[in-house]
């Protein structure tokens, strides 16, 4: 089973492409082995979220995977930082095309036992293949020339899914999606973005980026005041919505995808607590169901 993930791209090339991107980004992409990969954040001096991506570390390059319509924004983000730095940045939006595998072992060419990034040949083209979880079992996003596309899904085994039924699962799995939840301006601690949560992104040992020093108290302190939960309902609620409780608002909520969403919540409500989404009343799901 596959779904098409709606996707935009940013390639950085030249000498400094690693030491260059890895200074602006939450994760240490330094230490990730070539092929590799990492998640990522990249933050305002506040230490809010802007954008999410997923670096990847090749021989000849960089190439950040990012939700549709993002890379404009990162690549302005980008080109303001360099300076001396050896780098080009080109977006590759309309070349590339991403589908994600929802099991890994169901795709040709892929080594269960290998690395998290992965190059080999599908449908008579090279691919690029990132170990991501996306639906609460280990799949691959599928990264692979827009010219290519027929061949690539003709080698896919199983049917086509939508994207709503990734999103369901994905919220009845706890796991959130930055963009498609309307998570940015948060803070990564908040949204299951730190060491251990559903979707690590941040190293705590790389060195300096911007909206560093907010991380690095966060992680002495431990006290943010928010945290990752779910939301169930039976009524469907706008991403970004406000989640109220007593007419006090305790945090925001995610896509509504298969009766709730993920949310970003004050720490203190309590798992069942009957709260307002947007005006939808909603219960607090404090962690994932049984599998």
């Amino acid at each position: 089973m596959w779904t098409r993930i709606p996707s935009s791209g940013l390639r950085v090339t030249g000498a400094d492409r690693v030491d260059f991107v890895h200074g602006q980004m939450t994760n240490d992409l330094r230490g990730a082995p070539t092929p590799g990969m990492v998640a990522c954040a990249f933050l305002n001096v506040r230490g809010q979220i802007e954008q999410f991506a997923r670096a990847y570390r090749r021989a000849d390059d960089v190439y950040l995977h990012l939700d549709a319509g993002q890379a404009p924004g990162l690549e302005a983000r980008l080109k303001r930082y360099v300076i001396f730095d050896q780098v080009e940045i080109q977006d590759v939006s309309d070349q590339l095309r991403t589908v994600h595998v929802w099991h890994a072992q169901a795709l040709p060419g892929w080594d269960g036992a290998g690395g998290a990034a992965q190059t080999f040949d599908l449908g008579g083209g090279a691919v690029l293949g990132g170990r991501v979880n996306r639906a609460g079992t280990v799949g691959v996003d599928l990264h692979y020339l827009a010219q290519h596309e027929a061949a690539v899904l003709s080698a896919l085994s199983g049917p086509e899914a939508p994207l709503a039924d990734l999103d369901a699962a994905r919220v009845r799995a706890g796991i959130p999606d930055v963009i498609r939840d309307a998570l940015t301006g948060t803070l990564p601690p908040e949204i299951g973005l730190d060491v251990g949560g559903p979707l690590p992104a941040i190293s705590y040992r790389k060195g300096c980026y911007v909206g560093q020093e907010i991380m690095a108290r966060l992680e002495a302190r431990g006290n943010a005041r928010h945290g990752l939960a779910r939301l169930l309902g039976p009524q469907a609620w706008p991403a970004g919505a406000s989640v109220t409780l007593d007419g006090k608002v305790v945090g925001q909520a995610g896509l509504y995808a298969g009766g709730g969403s993920v949310a970003r919540l004050r720490k203190e409500l309590v798992d069942g607590a009957a709260v307002l989404v947007g005006g939808v009343p909603a219960r607090v799901a404090l962690t994932a169901p049984a599998t």
